[in-house]
């Protein structure tokens, strides 16, 4: 059993940047992809973007393409996002999400084994 824990959300200026984190235990990191996602009041869980089990691919939606990056230290057993230019559209809880088949990036909620429980972040204009 994988246990996921986010941090690094907060309230932030409409251009302006934050860096998630999302630390893992219980498992063997390198076994999974990681991913992020999102989700505003009302709405549904949206894919933010995700990594394989090496780093060696990426895949992001097309709403943060160039502005938001994701990342690993296998060595800590967390992956990052790095949300540069944040828009108050931006504004929702985000996860951290793993899947046990380490080098499928996939865009559906359902695909994805384990979830941290989120943090909130807030864009204001």
């Amino acid at each position: 059993q994988v246990q996921l824990v986010e941090s690094g959300g907060g309230l932030v200026q409409a251009g302006g940047s934050l860096r998630l984190s999302c630390v893992a235990s219980g498992g063997t990191f390198t076994n999974y992809a990681m991913g992020w996602f999102r989700q505003a009041p009302g709405k549904e869980r949206d894919f933010v973007a995700a990594i394989s089990w090496s780093g060696g691919s990426t895949r992001y939606a097309d709403s943060v393409k160039g502005r938001f990056t994701i990342s690993r230290d296998n060595a800590k057993n967390t992956v990052y996002l790095q949300m540069n230019n944040l828009k108050p559209q931006d504004t929702a809880v985000y996860y951290c999400a793993a899947d046990s088949r380490g080098t499928v990036l996939s865009a559906s909620p359902l695909s994805w084994d384990y979830w941290g429980q989120g943090t909130q972040v807030t864009v204001s204009s």
